[in-house]
């Protein structure tokens, strides 16, 4: 699952991308240069080129990914303003207070 940044995105994308990879692995919401956000199975500083801006990596068992944080209003809610408060102008390469 990934979301194109460059047109409209609803609260609903955003559940779903954070629903399409399970909560047993370390996870990173990254956005290329292109648009493109994807919750990736590469974390902190691996394979960061093209990159627009990542998110603080979602550690495994902590709620941040899977079903369960698709269905929580207030995580999708705080993904979706980082995703639409940093594209197409991100106020770091590094986003880890939101």
């Amino acid at each position: 699952m990934q979301i194109d940044l460059k047109t409209p995105f609803t609260t609903n994308d955003v559940a779903q991308l954070l629903g399409s990879k399970d909560n047993t692995r370390n996870r990173q919401i990254r956005v290329s240069t292109t648009g493109i956000a994807e919750l990736s199975d590469d974390v902190g500083n691996q394979n960061i080129s093209g990159l627009a801006f990542r998110m603080e990596t979602f550690s495994a068992g902590n709620g941040w990914t899977g079903v369960e944080a698709a269905a929580d209003s207030r995580i999708v809610a705080r993904v979706e303003k980082v995703l639409k408060d940093n594209w197409p102008n991100p106020t770091n390469t590094y986003i880890d207070i939101f």
